[in-house]
């Protein structure tokens, strides 16, 4: 096989993505999605090969290695179709389409996505990672691509009819029947579940591969701050332990991993997505303001510091959107770590520690591992400390050291590439845990960092009322999905809350007005994932929360906050409309729900506002948003008007900074007594 630099670029040489311009040199005649390919497929009569994957994807890089850089390959796949390669991450429109497509045929579904179908778009075939050669139960491109070929040729009207059929169904599936409004019994059926599938010994839920599912976290808080449940809580302290001291959380560059390949969180796959930063930095944050622990603080503030280290986009803000899981052709490398290495890095003691504390064995501490170490905290501190003669406060101060030095060490390593799009959903989730660990944790970096990128998604991503979906290499592409409005509104509207600026809640409602003139369905309710005026995709609303949370289930926060933030009726009337439109669905299996279970909780209540009327100077006021900050209200929305221009019915009482608090639709006597305030919100008064 000719090596990749001495083959023709093919058209993907153009694009921007790091994901497609790594097939640019594939002998694969690649087109990137658009209407050049499309055209040439129904002037030259040829089926689809679409091939859908992302550049932190290991599966991905062993296909484009095994198939498509290799020449026989090649010659097939360019013989028999027009190929066309899709980033996932850049068009998350086609990923969703034809996910579902994967799905309703029945089929192992996961990436690289690879689709074959009509040049009228309907898919007859669909499959994963595809290999060279045939194994046993797999079919290989060397037999797969003949025998497409031979029924395209004896049987096409079968396979019109398939994907004709396949078109069909999830068009039915979209027709949904609104029921009754979501209530509590819906949540304790969610709980229930979740309580049912958690693994008490390792936290987290399920066995393996086990996904760190931040939003399932929130939903569990939530759910203990409503009901006062403490074994959700219980549930939720667990599995932000065990996550951060396993192997799934980078020991020593900090950050985490995407998911872990085994129960006990210790073997990950390597690839950290910028949205699991943002989530699971959210999560902490949270946790630490119900439970007050320190561990908690700590690993939201080394997530972030990730995040802000290494996945920062630079001068003009925003975040770039991942690290790869390989570096040098070899997942994991840069990670992982033998005896003698450890050895070779750090004087005698320190290695001797470290050892101890990291699981580090001769022979490697995971199956097949060939003397490699992935880094975890295998013992109690408390414990390593009391058989070091170390106190618990000592010990840590040698982890720093050991961490230091560690990292120190590894930055000689070839570094797994950086994902360097810039993507406007997953900026969104950041300024959202960036505004809320700046005002949690009261540091001004964190509120700095999550302006900077509100700016960059306002200035750079937007035009007129258009957000765009990606920024890469100076150029802004691809027109915005629900998920680029429904959280950057969700972030804007966080770090208004944040620094009472009034700049980013006009923007969050300008922005919510152009989602729901793009998206709403204006017939049963809900929004799609794609505009209205996009007619060539199937029309699909996705809900299930995944990865990360749908754009309806962030959509359903947004309108509910805003409903109260700006009283505009029409935004809850719209989630009311949402939540029966959606209820059915819901019922049938809650737990696939939880973060559109979040904002219904907001919907049932109790739920409180409250308007701050105060100088942001003054310390009265300072007081009182401390107070605040430092509870967990997760059904509270608050605002802030300066006396001089609060208008009628929100005036200062004896010229010091007053609450005006309403419990779901009945509003309470304003106080400037910090005690009261806390005490219509049903929370204690600790004196100082």
């Amino acid at each position: 096989m000719q090596p990749k630099q001495e083959n023709k670029p093919n058209r993907l040489i153009n694009e921007k993505s790091p994901y497609l311009l790594q097939h640019a040199y594939n002998p694969v005649d690649w087109y990137p999605w658009g209407q050049e390919a499309l055209d040439k497929a129904a002037a030259e009569d040829k089926p689809i090969f679409l091939s859908i994957g992302y550049a932190s994807c290991h599966w991905c890089h062993v296909m484009e290695q095994e198939c498509f850089s290799d020449p026989q390959v090649a010659d097939l796949l360019n013989n028999a179709f027009v190929c066309i390669k899709v980033d996932r991450e850049e068009r998350p429109d086609l990923d969703a389409a034809y996910m579902a497509v994967c799905q309703a045929m029945g089929r192992n579904c996961g990436w690289p996505l690879n689709i074959i179908m009509t040049h009228k778009l309907n898919p007859f075939l669909a499959a994963s990672y595809i290999p060279k050669q045939s194994k046993p139960g797999l079919l290989g491109m060397l037999e797969l691509v003949p025998e497409v070929t031979k029924y395209w040729k004896m049987q096409r009207p079968q396979l019109e009819m398939v994907g004709a059929d396949i078109k069909q169904r999830l068009q039915t599936m979209e027709k949904r029947t609104p029921q009754n409004q979501l209530g509590n019994e819906v949540s304790k059926d969610a709980f229930d579940r979740l309580k049912l599938d958690f693994d008490p010994d390792n936290g987290g839920f399920g066995s393996a591969p086990k996904f760190p599912t931040p939003h399932k976290l929130l939903f569990l808080l939530h759910y203990n701050a409503h009901t006062g449940d403490q074994k959700a809580l219980d549930m939720v302290e667990q599995t932000l332990r065990q996550m951060r001291l396993g192997g799934i959380f980078d020991q020593i560059g900090f950050g985490f991993h995407r998911y872990s390949t085994d129960p006990k969180w210790l073997v990950p796959h390597f690839e950290k997505m910028l949205y699991d930063q943002a989530l699971l930095a959210l999560a902490y944050v949270e946790a630490y303001q119900v439970t007050g622990a320190p561990k908690f603080k700590l690993s939201a503030k080394e997530t972030l510091e990730y995040a802000l280290r290494d996945l920062a986009a630079g001068r003009d803000g925003g975040f770039f959107s991942g690290q790869d899981a390989d570096s040098d052709g070899d997942e994991g490398k840069f990670y992982v770590w033998t005896e003698d290495e450890i050895l070779d890095a750090l004087p005698p003691a320190d290695a001797q520690l470290a050892l101890h504390l990291y699981g580090i064995k001769p022979t490697g501490n995971f199956l097949n591992s060939n003397g490699k170490n992935i880094l975890h905290i295998a013992e109690p501190l408390q414990e390593l400390a009391d058989y070091r003669g170390l106190t618990l406060d000592e010990l840590i101060m040698q982890m720093g050291k050991i961490q230091t030095a560690l990292f120190k060490e590894r930055k000689k390593r070839v570094v797994p590439a950086i994902d360097d799009k810039v993507l406007t959903d997953w900026n969104g989730m950041m300024i959202a845990a960036l505004a809320k660990a700046g005002t949690v944790f009261e540091e001004t970096k964190y509120l700095q960092a999550a302006e900077k990128t509100a700016n960059f998604i306002l200035t750079q991503m937007r035009k007129g009322d258009e957000l765009y979906h990606r920024y890469a290499k100076g150029e802004v592409a691809v027109e915005g999905m629900l998920d680029d409005y429904a959280y950057s509104v969700y972030g804007l509207i966080m770090l208004y809350e944040s620094t009472f600026q009034d700049k980013y809640l006009q923007a969050a409602s300008d922005l919510a007005k152009s989602m729901i003139s793009k998206f709403w369905d204006q017939q049963i309710g809900g929004f799609f994932q794609t505009q209205n005026s996009l007619a060539s995709l199937p029309k699909l609303k996705q809900l299930y929360d995944g990865a990360t949370p749908s754009g309806n289930s962030v959509a359903l926060h947004d309108l509910l906050w805003l409903s109260r933030l700006t009283n505009e009726s029409q935004y809850e009337e719209m989630a009311t409309k949402m939540t029966k439109t959606f209820g059915g669905e819901i019922e049938g299996a809650p737990d696939a729900f939880t973060f559109f279970l979040s904002a219904v909780d907001l919907q049932v209540g109790p739920s409180y506002s409250v308007v701050l009327v105060g100088d942001l100077a003054g310390e009265d006021l300072l007081e009182m948003l401390s107070a605040l900050r430092k509870s967990y209200l997760p059904t509270t929305t608050i605002a802030l008007k300066n006396p001089s221009t609060a208008g009628l019915g929100y005036q200062q009482i004896g010229g010091k900074a007053t609450a005006y608090v309403c419990r779901d639709q009945t509003c309470l006597p304003p106080t400037n007594s910090l005690p009261l305030m806390l005490e219509q919100l049903g929370i204690k008064y600790i004196k100082p």
